[in-house]
């Protein structure tokens, strides 16, 4: 259970969960995508292309080509004293390739969209087909979502339950903004919300869900809205990964001259580590990212 925390304007916290969603289209992997905010549908339509080996070599190439003109240009200045000293790598200029790498400025075309099989839940239409119940002592909104996973990975055999009939798969499942008022939840709303405790107990039972099958889900929140330290840190503990995403838009960093190439700061507060009570807590602190025209990306 990946948890991210969305930055301010929710742009870069968007794009990482595309990225998410695009990366289980191209390994094959089958979606589940749910959202308050905008339809499954549009999100998938908005996903971004990938790079194809030759070409994600090419754009890539072309970043290291600028990193090392910038590099000689430095060294220009450096006093002659200096020059023997090694050289800290301020950014990878040799790539190792992990994953796929994708192309922000073009859309994925529909044909590869349709190549896996993909389930939406939007939650305006789930709520109006049917009336509001208070389920497991659970806002509505969120019983809903659970029963519609629980579904999906019982009817497709992602629990293990059919493995001799199909091809094994993994379920990507992706929850945008979840948290937020749309949801009908009011922990982002006040200090002392009326139900503290349905987004923790949906996050539980959400985590036996992926614990007990082929899954693996992202969820987006609007952290910078919940005022209670308290209902922050249980679901942190509730989740495996948690990583935030601090946007410089509109703070003082913005113009801070040593920030000037990158957008945005990322935060990894927890690493799962296996078999242990404990999080592992990331050693490097100063990851920030940058969105090129073509390319994210976190250094």
């Amino acid at each position: 259970l990946v948890f991210t925390e969305e930055d301010k304007y929710g742009l870069y916290s968007n794009l990482l969960f595309k990225y998410f969603l695009a990366e289980g289209i191209v390994c094959g992997h089958e979606l589940f995508v749910a959202s308050a905010k905008e339809h499954p549908d549009n999100i998938l339509k908005e996903l971004p292309a990938p790079l194809l080996d030759d070409t994600y070599g090419k754009e890539l190439g072309d970043e290291a080509a600028a990193v090392k003109s910038e590099d000689f240009q430095d060294s220009m200045k450096i006093a002659w004293r200096y020059q023997n000293l090694p050289k800290m790598e301020t950014s990878p200029t040799t790539y190792t390739k992990f994953g796929h790498y994708y192309d922000v400025s073009k859309k994925m075309s529909p044909e590869l969209c349709q190549s896996v099989k993909w389930h939406s839940f939007y939650l305006h239409e789930e709520l109006s087909s049917e009336p509001k119940m208070k389920t497991w002592n659970m806002n509505s909104g969120y019983a809903k979502l659970l029963q519609s996973i629980q579904k999906v990975i019982s009817e497709e055999g992602f629990d293990g339950s059919d493995p001799q009939k199909k091809q094994r798969n993994v379920l990507r499942i992706g929850i945008q903004s979840l948290g937020s008022v749309l949801w009908g939840d009011d922990v982002c709303c006040s200090d002392t919300p009326e139900d503290p405790h349905s987004l923790t107990k949906f996050l539980y039972v959400l985590r036996g869900l992926l614990r007990k099958s082929l899954s693996a889900c992202i969820i987006t929140v609007p952290t910078h809205l919940m005022q209670n330290k308290a209902i922050m840190e249980r679901v942190t503990n509730l989740s495996d990964m948690v990583v935030g995403l601090e946007s410089f838009i509109g703070s003082e960093r913005e113009t801070n001259p040593l920030y000037k190439d990158y957008h945005g700061l990322v935060h990894v507060h927890q690493i799962p580590r296996l078999n242990s009570l404990m999080c592992d807590v990331s050693d490097t602190k100063d990851l920030a990212f940058r969105l090129k025209r073509k390319l994210f990306t976190i250094e």
